[in-house]
């Protein structure tokens, strides 16, 4: 992931529901889907919305957590959005205008359209009270922090491995309740919580994702395969080109790929034509690497 990292900075943005929807993603795990596809269809939306002829394509990827500070059940959504993306004719523009309240109200219907097309009839009513309750959208944090790609990296690390809550946040445990404390986000406050340890088991036991769910999602031209990633080397830093430089050429690809050096005769082998479905490729050796093309 480090080498596809645009060079430019990275906005770490968090998308919070209220709590009025929680329950519905505590009975049915499948619904989480519906939190990363939104946030997926509001950001790229705020893209598109810069010109609607280059639909401009960030980089950017979701990581779900099901837990907040006290442990108790409260699913978001961590984005690391870059401050730029590629267009349909632009390699790279960047962007460091992030509209908040089209992120608010977009993240804030999308998710209730997408929430009323999985649910029953009865979900409209609720959903028609939110909309009273919230008329500027779910919370969204999206200021600017100046996220290099070095602490980018650094920040997808650290939620990838972040447990629901660290050891030293526990204070005590004397066989029969556990005391920990947190930082409550409203005003900063240290709160001291003593709980019965089956009680505190379950708050832990219930963020345990299902079987082959996938907590990271990678969007935009981020994801495998997107239509922009042939143009994503220009947008890298020079040292990430000369780096992917080195790997373009034929031995090396058969070491990465199968973990064994070429057969040597004597001296090293050269690429020097491919066959394929009974068509020949002429192969062409640059400066750069292997560059392949069509025989006609």
């Amino acid at each position: 992931m480090s080498c596809k990292l645009l060079s430019c900075n990275h906005r770490h943005c968090v998308f919070t529901i209220p709590e009025e929807l929680r329950g519905f993603f505590l009975k049915d795990h499948s619904l989480l889907n519906c939190l990363f596809h939104s946030v997926r269809d509001v950001i790229l939306r705020m893209f598109f919305k810069l010109n609607k002829s280059e639909l401009f394509t960030p980089g950017f990827n979701c990581v779900l957590h099901t837990f907040g500070r006290d442990l108790k059940w409260n699913p978001h959504i961590h984005a690391l959005i870059s401050e730029g993306g590629a267009g349909n004719l632009t390699s790279c523009r960047p962007n460091i205008h992030f509209d908040y309240d089209f992120l608010r109200l977009a993240f804030h219907k999308v998710l209730l359209d997408q929430l009323s097309s999985k649910l029953d009839p009865s979900f409209k009513r609720l959903k028609n009270q939110i909309y009273k309750d919230h008329t500027e959208g779910f919370y969204i944090r999206a200021k600017p922090n100046l996220c290099s790609p070095y602490i980018t990296i650094k920040y997808i690390s650290r939620y990838l491995g972040r447990p629901v809550i660290a050891t030293s946040r526990i204070d005590a445990y004397d066989e029969d309740c556990v005391t920990f404390h947190y930082q409550r986000h409203e005003d900063h406050k240290t709160i001291t919580e003593c709980v019965p340890a089956i009680d505190f088991i379950k708050r832990l036991i219930i963020h345990i994702p299902d079987k082959h769910f996938k907590m990271v999602h990678y969007y935009g031209i981020y994801a495998k395969h997107h239509k922009q990633e042939k143009n994503l080397r220009k947008c890298l830093s020079p040292q990430k080109q000369n780096y992917l430089f080195r790997h373009l050429d034929w031995r090396n690809s058969i070491l990465l790929a199968f973990g064994y050096d070429p057969p040597k005769c004597g001296t090293s082998m050269l690429v020097l034509e491919v066959y394929q479905k009974n068509c020949t490729i002429l192969t062409i050796l640059d400066g750069h690497g292997i560059r392949i093309v069509p025989y006609s």
